[in-house]
């Protein structure tokens, strides 16, 4: 019979249990499920760091998601928490030999191999698989500098949740597919409504050339046949630079429907063809952004390259674009004439769209910060949260 010491234990893990269930269930931002879900079994296990890699459903490459407590060693440099980097736990998940409660093994971090400081003690970890049927999403990872092994009751519980994480993160993206379908079908909505507006256009000036060519059967002077020709020429010229440019910004996103690394590399090779030698460098990169971060980023570095080829004849430019468990940051450094920007007014002319650049960040809730100096080049660089502001 389990003593008042097990049965309080086990009443505390239903109890975390249940609450974890409760919050995926409520919770359709995968961030905050996933810190949520890490913090609840922290507490539980006594396990103070975690994070958890998932598995792009385009590339098929893991990135980090989220994390929690990350030593400075990690935390500091993201290039060691790239998931296109080796990871022993994550290629023994890639071979299947984590499925199942058993085998949620306490394993060396590869990651932290080799480092003496900024570690806080960290060596070992547990992985947890999360899978969606016979499908691979992810794994999350749970550490302690005072490693304990862990009882068969352990494993199952976090088998368990490993399992209820695994329902959240396949209702987020079920939840994202279906928000993205609808944007679909409204900017599909909004071009026919555009499609609608051009017939208006057009027949205003099919009124003016019938009345050009009543004018002319009339035996109008020229001049006078010449001003309804004047109005339809013109009416038809903005009317369909309007609508062509309406219904390529609605139709076709600016991204194409790639992910923002593969759009940003296209960006930099067009750019090399074009007679500016553009490098192109990603850290953890696979991880999916809000498409409003995915834009306005993907917006920032045109504008930036197009600075850097037009206004300040840059011969070379490189493009880094790194993303963390909680942000997301894009930077382009060239090495054209660079400026002053202390001196950028409104009255230079925005300083080649430095303002707009800016207010794209502004209004994810990043900043943008931008380092020149005159004949030294400049760095623009953009940081949002990937939460919403």
């Amino acid at each position: 019979m389990p003593g008042d010491k097990d049965l309080r234990r086990r009443n505390h893990e239903l109890s975390v249990l249940n609450e974890v269930a409760r919050e995926l269930n409520r919770s359709v931002k995968l961030d905050e499920a996933l810190v949520f879900t890490m913090e609840r079994v922290a507490e539980l296990l006594g396990l103070r760091t975690g994070w958890v890699w998932l598995r792009n459903e385009v590339t098929g490459r893991f990135y980090l998601a989220a994390a929690r407590n990350l030593p400075p060693a990690l935390a500091g440099d993201p290039s060691r928490m790239d998931g296109a980097g080796y990871c022993y736990c994550l290629d023994t998940y890639k071979r299947g030999d984590l499925e199942g409660a058993a085998n949620i093994n306490v394993v060396t971090c590869s990651r932290l191999s080799g480092l003496v400081d900024g570690t806080d003690g960290l060596r070992h970890h547990a992985s947890i698989p999360l899978y969606a049927g016979d499908a691979k999403l992810g794994v999350m990872n749970l550490a302690s500098p005072d490693w304990r092994s862990l009882s068969p009751e352990d494993l199952q519980l976090l088998y368990t949740i490993g399992d209820l994480l695994s329902i959240a993160v396949e209702r987020a993206r079920l939840s994202e597919k279906s928000a993205h379908l609808g944007a679909l079908e409204e900017r599909n909505r909004l071009a026919r409504e555009i499609h609608d507006s051009l017939a208006q256009g057009l027949t205003a000036s099919t009124l003016q050339l019938e009345t050009a060519e009543d004018r002319l059967e009339a035996g109008a002077s020229p001049e006078d046949v010449r001003t309804p020709l004047r109005r339809a020429l013109s009416l038809t010229r903005s009317n369909l630079e309007d609508a062509r440019r309406s219904v390529l910004d609605l139709r076709a996103a600016p991204l194409e429907g790639r992910p923002l690394a593969a759009a940003l590399d296209a960006l930099a090779r067009r750019w090399s063809e074009q007679g500016i030698d553009v490098r192109f460098e990603a850290v953890n990169a696979d991880r999916p952004l809000p498409p409003r971060a995915e834009v306005a980023l993907y917006r920032i570095a045109q504008e930036a390259l197009s600075n850097a080829a037009r206004h300040a004849a840059a011969e070379h430019a490189t493009v880094r674009f790194v993303t963390g468990p909680a942000f997301a940051r894009l930077s382009v450094e060239d090495d054209g004439w660079g400026f002053d920007p202390a001196q950028v007014t409104e009255a230079a002319g925005e300083r080649y769209g430095l303002t707009g650049m800016s207010e794209r960040a502004r209004m994810l809730g990043g900043r943008l910060e931008v380092r020149s100096n005159p004949g030294a080049g400049t760095t623009v660089e953009a940081t949002v949260p990937l939460e919403e502001p």
